[in-house]
């Protein structure tokens, strides 16, 4: 039987590794696409010889899309900005989306699965409302369409638990933005890859039909942001103040902070907190994609580990 090929944009980030390899295990060929080829070549040890193959491609090179998506089974799109102007924003969630969307199904491919975010239907933020345009816009060019939308995604070296953890090493109290009452529901980036894979890869007849459909990912439990940090604190027994401060003052510090040129904050992110990010009810989940979801408990004590005090992140400042 021929090997099923999936080509995967943003296969060098956080998730895209982990995609990448949910399908390497299951023995398709991945054509892992980034802006640089050479960028993706550590990726080809998640796979047997030339299982991997690192392609590159980018919204400006439309002959290196269609190169990368041609005879693919799958495209996966995963590509996203935190930080941005609207226009930046849009090239990423909208514009390189339906460009690809549109390529895939000119080129006959089976299943395109679209990475979103939660809360995307419901948030004033200008990431959320280019996420949503971006939805709506692959749907158009590609009507059967998987959506997901995860919450934010926890695991070993994330961009949230390991971004805090790192911080409360150095700073001397953290900031909770609108007294931290934001309520999210984390969700294991394995879980995400799986579901991932699920989506591009359960059968299309049954109750159990991918296509076409918007998934929300999140995890088990709710926490809020003040109870997410606290957990934090008791991994990585490193616990600092949390200081409570108000949406306009965060909102003015925000708007000098995003100057600078990776900014810890913009005034965007802080619009994007006033809004919970959690499932809402009756929608499409994991536990439709065949995924029982993994706890906090499960992963953030191994995950924290290196924050320790005396561990191997505490070893690297000393040194």
């Amino acid at each position: 039987m021929q090997q099923k090929i999936v080509t995967i944009f943003g296969a060098t980030g956080y998730l895209g590794r982990h995609v990448v390899r949910a399908f390497a295990d299951a023995g398709w060929v991945v054509r892992a696409v980034s802006r640089s080829a050479k960028k993706a070549y550590f990726l080809k040890v998640y796979g047997d010889v030339g299982q991997v193959v690192a392609m590159q491609a980018a919204i400006s090179d439309p002959s290196g899309i269609e190169v990368a998506i041609k005879g693919a089974d799958a495209v996966v799109y995963l590509p996203g900005a935190l930080h941005a102007s609207r226009k930046g924003f849009e090239r990423v969630h909208v514009d390189y989306p339906a460009s690809v969307a549109s390529y895939s199904a000119r080129a006959g491919v089976g299943r395109f699965v679209l990475v979103s975010a939660l809360g995307c239907d419901r948030s004033q933020s200008v990431y959320a409302q280019t996420k949503r345009a971006g939805e709506k816009a692959v749907l158009a060019a590609f009507p059967k369409a998987s959506i997901l939308r995860p919450s934010i995604i926890f695991g070993a070296e994330d961009g949230f638990f390991g971004r805090f953890a790192q911080m409360a090493r150095v700073a001397p109290a953290l900031p909770l933005i609108g007294g931290g009452k934001t309520k999210f529901q984390p969700v294991y980036v394995g879980d995400v890859a799986k579901a991932v894979f699920a989506a591009a890869n359960l059968p299309v007849s049954g109750v159990h039909n991918p296509e076409g459909r918007i998934y929300e990912l999140g995890g088990p439990a709710i926490h809020s942001f003040k109870e997410l940090l606290e957990m934090m604190f008791g991994y990585t027994r490193q616990p600092r103040p949390l200081v409570p401060v108000p949406f306009a003052i965060a909102t003015l510090k925000a708007f000098f902070l995003q100057l600078l040129p990776v900014p810890p904050l913009t005034v965007d992110q802080v619009r994007s907190l006033k809004t919970d990010n959690i499932v809402a009810s009756g929608s499409y989940g994991l536990p439709d994609l065949g995924i029982a979801p993994v706890s906090l408990e499960a992963v953030l004590p191994q995950a924290l580990a290196r924050y320790h005090e005396g561990g191997p992140a505490a070893q690297q400042k000393a040194t």
